[in-house]
């Protein structure tokens, strides 16, 4: 009786030694799409949930909508922190002037005023202690983490601190959100639940 061939294992990406670096995003082949590099190592994302999807979308549209003309709105997008680090945070607003051709992967992260993180359970640790880490230590002034609470939205809003370069929190906000910085914003958090549920509220 003969024996079919053995089936392929999938081969990973053995790091180099000291680990990946942000420029090997751009160069390893078959990553799965939006693979962070953290600490040189790659992040893979799980599968998305419904409220994750909504709150980057709430997130992106409301805001390139408030935003001044000097600014610039982009989801999903990698930001060089260092030679090790390339988050990619759900919802960024960078100064306009780096957004300069449509084949850029990747901002600076001197050039980014707000990130936003929406958590889910497999990244909850990451946007909660490793993540506001380092985009406090790469100066970027303003980070807001989204959480899903009993179907309903809550953001904790982070501002760093000049003098210690950490971040403090501002606010935490549940049905609704105004704050006047980076520019001012004033939402209804409540979008964010799925239509039919939030009518049988």
């Amino acid at each position: 009786m003969s024996v079919g061939p053995e089936a392929n294992e999938p081969r990973w990406a053995v790091p180099p030694v000291g680990g990946w670096t942000a420029d090997d995003l751009d160069t390893l082949p078959n990553l799965p799409p939006h693979t962070e590099l953290i600490d040189g190592s790659l992040v893979f994302v799980s599968p998305q949930t419904l409220f994750h999807m909504r709150a980057v979308d709430f997130f992106n549209w409301q805001l390139q909508s408030l935003a001044p003309h000097a600014y610039e709105v982009v989801r999903e997008f990698t930001i060089d922190i260092d030679r090790y680090n390339r988050p990619e945070p759900d919802v960024i607003v960078v100064d306009g002037e780096v957004v300069q051709e449509s084949g850029q992967t990747r901002f600076p992260a001197g050039s980014v005023h707000l990130a936003i993180e929406v958590a889910s359970p497999e990244s909850l640790t990451r946007d909660r202690e490793t993540k506001p880490v380092k985009y406090a230590r790469a100066r970027i002034p303003h980070y807001w983490r989204v959480e899903n609470h009993d179907d309903r939205a809550v953001v904790y809003v982070f501002e760093l601190e000049p003098s210690t370069g950490a971040y403090t929190s501002t606010g935490i906000f549940h049905d609704r959100m105004k704050v006047s910085v980076p520019f001012p914003v004033d939402l209804d958090l409540t979008a964010i639940t799925a239509r039919r549920r939030a009518a049988e509220r």
